[in-house]
């Protein structure tokens, strides 16, 4: 179970990737992380600015001037950043178990909330807004759906339990 927010290192990582890619400045890098999150997600100023400058410290990033654009600071990946790249690569493959901790922990609550009696969350009326009930859940399922076949193929069912997941995926059990 994780405590809060994004893996730990995924910012970083993502950072490196599109620093990889071409020179940018901090806002340009967290719109393009928005971006590829379908624009769900985007990481504060506080994650990515203080990233930027740790990299330029440690040698990872160097700060690049722009004659026709002087208030930007850009940064370029440099030869120990690629290195550093690699290195994060492989600590972000290790995320695979804290990602889904966040997918499905959210997804609890926004469940919870509507289905739990303990909580009294005021839904909007129908057709003004997002409410916390099995319509919106089963969009959130479809949407869920539609991303999988869009990456990878067409969605079936699994029909294993958790712990047969698992087990036939070696992992832990208690997922």
């Amino acid at each position: 179970m994780r405590k809060s927010g994004p893996p730990k290192g995924l910012v970083s990582y993502l950072v490196l990737e599109l620093l990889a890619e071409q020179p940018r400045y901090g806002y340009e890098i967290l719109k393009e992380i928005e971006s590829l999150s379908g624009g769900h997600w985007e990481p504060s100023y506080g994650s990515v600015y203080p990233i930027l400058y740790k990299f330029e410290e440690e040698g990872y990033a160097e700060r690049l001037e722009v004659e026709d654009e002087p208030d930007r600071k850009y940064f370029e990946l440099t030869d120990a950043g690629r290195e550093e790249l690699l290195v994060k690569r492989e600590e972000v493959g290790q995320t695979g178990e804290d990602l889904f901790d966040v997918i499905l922990g959210f997804y609890h609550m926004f469940a919870v909330l509507g289905t739990d009696e303990r909580f009294e969350v005021q839904n909007p009326d129908e057709g003004e807004g997002w409410r916390f009930d099995e319509a919106f859940s089963s969009w959130i399922v479809e949407q869920v759906v539609r991303h999988h076949e869009y990456y990878y193929s067409d969605f079936e069912r699994i029909e294993d339990t958790p712990e047969e997941f698992a087990a036939r995926m070696g992992l832990d059990g208690d997922d």
